[in-house]
């Protein structure tokens, strides 16, 4: 997790005076200790995601502007930023399996960094302008600027595919990786849709003003995610946990501003993180069968 370093001073910056750095801990459940992971002045350090084999952190850094980000090896501490010739640097970034991290490049099309520093381009996307990049197994699912509708390239055939998902705003592979969820825009509303990853079998799980907070439990049963019902992601808003087995959603928070959500590995935890607007807090709910 990201909080705030008081033993580090104020950032420099004159326009973040007021700010404190922000370091990475790990937080332990049963002590309720915080132990660092990475301390630097003057940065806020966040974005912060495990890998499956908890072996690497993903992390970004930031002060003013766009976020850079890193790969670190948990054993070694040491770290590498993702950046170069011919990727310019990551727009974002997201886990692709234990070794490799993907996402859109600022040079256009996409990129690939795995663990030992090796960081390239994805030959057969290059120059697009792209905004959602994840990848399931041999494809990757994108969407660029020049259309909202999701699509797919095979990294084995280099084929291209356009799903019929359109207006996508983000997409969640399961943990299986046999479905995505996707967040969909629909006028003044969104949705949240449930497909195989070849675009069959849709299914609207959820309408709403505005979502977030989207998760997948480990075992694939369980969905969270938060609901805002007047679009403004402050007021109306909660989370809830949908259940695939029983099709039915149970509401597991109330009063939550805009938020992200981390499931444990049991499945039997549910951590979130929400911003109010001038301040984030973390809690856990404890999930009963």
């Amino acid at each position: 997790m990201s909080k705030e370093n008081d033993k580090l001073g104020k950032m420099s910056l004159e326009e973040l005076a007021d700010s404190l750095p922000k370091s990475l801990y790990f937080y332990h459940l049963d002590t309720k200790e915080f132990e660092l992971i990475k301390e630097q002045e003057n940065v806020f350090l966040g974005d912060a995601v495990l890998s499956s084999d908890h072996k690497h952190l993903l992390y970004s850094e930031f002060s003013l502007g766009d976020p850079v980000y890193y790969v670190m090896d948990l054993g070694s501490k040491k770290t590498f930023s993702i950046t170069g010739d011919d990727i310019a640097g990551a727009m974002s970034a997201r886990w692709a399996d234990d070794d490799t991290v993907i996402g859109p490049a600022y040079s256009g099309g996409a990129f690939t960094a795995n663990t030992s520093g090796k960081i390239a381009a994805v030959e057969g996307l290059s120059g697009e302008g792209l905004i959602v990049v994840r990848q399931i197994k041999d494809k990757i699912y994108y969407t660029s600027n020049s259309g909202e509708s999701l699509q797919t390239f095979d990294l084995n055939t280099k084929e291209k595919a356009t799903l019929k998902i359109d207006r996508v705003g983000s997409v969640i592979p399961s943990p299986g990786g046999d479905q995505l969820l996707v967040q969909q825009y629909k006028d003044s509303a969104q949705a949240l849709l449930l497909t195989d990853t070849d675009g069959g079998n849709q299914k609207i799980i959820v309408e709403g003003a505005e979502l977030g907070g989207i998760s997948w439990s480990p075992d694939q049963r369980m969905i969270a995610y938060s609901m805002s019902a007047d679009g403004d992601g402050t007021a109306s808003t909660a989370l809830y946990v949908y259940d695939l087995e029983s099709g039915k959603s149970v509401k597991v928070a109330d009063g939550t501003g805009n938020l992200t959500t981390s499931w444990s590995p049991s499945g039997k935890q549910l951590a979130y993180t929400e911003w109010s607007g001038d301040e984030s807090s973390s809690s856990v709910v404890q999930l009963q069968d």
